[in-house]
């Protein structure tokens, strides 16, 4: 049952849960622990999960779900009882964050706002992601499944990823396409969201340039101005070409 023992480990990870934020937010840096633990909702949502996942491991029924409920109402934010959560986990701002049932995050975690970590299908068992140790997932970002993030690794803001991701590597795009960020492991809490590679982006980009060079070499060929010359305008379907084209 809900002992002494599980209380002071609920303590202890509150504690480590304010320390992640004050370490990770630059705005909880100028205020105190206290002001954190009663202001931020990002701690409250995983101050109730902490309990109401110590009473669901005790077997208690319906109580861990209506702390679960409770803390959702007030916060915006919604832990399923059973997901497992590591030590130091923050999440900032936290409205809409969703941690399905079957969901594993790991130790030093940072999640944004508006993150999913959902699953697919209706079957039983293992159907949500696990999340290894210092990863950070950026708002609005979509982990569906029982995929696999791998350690220090980066999720860009609303990406959707379904496959499982490397670590050290950041992932992008929907859906995501997992990159190196310059072959080394990212440093620090953060990822510079605004300047993330973008491997479609860079495809296209390369086609495009092998479409001009094409046309390059088919203007020397022809004699005639890259680019193709005159272009027809469309006609309505159905419709004949006038002039027999």
């Amino acid at each position: 049952m809900f002992g002494l023992g599980t209380l002071t480990r609920v303590l202890r990870e509150v504690r480590q849960d304010l320390t992640a934020a004050q370490e990770r937010d630059p705005a909880a840096r100028a205020v105190g622990r206290l002001e954190v633990l009663l202001t931020y909702s990002g701690v409250h949502a995983l101050l109730a999960h902490r309990v109401a996942h110590a009473l669901h491991e005790s077997g208690l029924p319906v109580v861990p779900h209506a702390v679960a409920g409770g803390s959702r109402a007030l916060t915006g934010i919604e832990i399923h009882p059973a997901a497992r959560i590591g030590e130091a986990l923050f999440i900032d701002h936290g409205a809409g964050v969703v941690i399905g049932e079957t969901a594993e995050v790991g130790d030093n975690v940072t999640i944004y706002q508006g993150v999913t970590l959902g699953g697919t299908g209706f079957q039983r068992g293992k159907r949500h992601p696990t999340v290894d140790s210092e990863v950070v997932i950026g708002s609005g970002a979509k982990l569906l499944g029982p995929i696999h993030v791998g350690r220090s690794s980066k999720i860009g803001a609303n990406s959707v990823v379904i496959h499982d991701v490397p670590e050290n590597s950041t992932v992008v795009g929907n859906p995501g396409h997992p990159v190196r960020v310059d072959g080394r492991r990212p440093e620090g809490p953060d990822a510079d969201w605004a300047h993330l590679p973008d491997p479609v982006a860079d495809a296209i980009k390369g086609l495009s340039a092998r479409v001009n060079e094409l046309e390059g070499l088919l203007a020397e060929l022809t004699g005639r101005p890259a680019g193709g010359g005159e272009v027809k305008p469309l006609r309505p379907r159905g419709q004949s070409d006038p002039a027999g084209g």
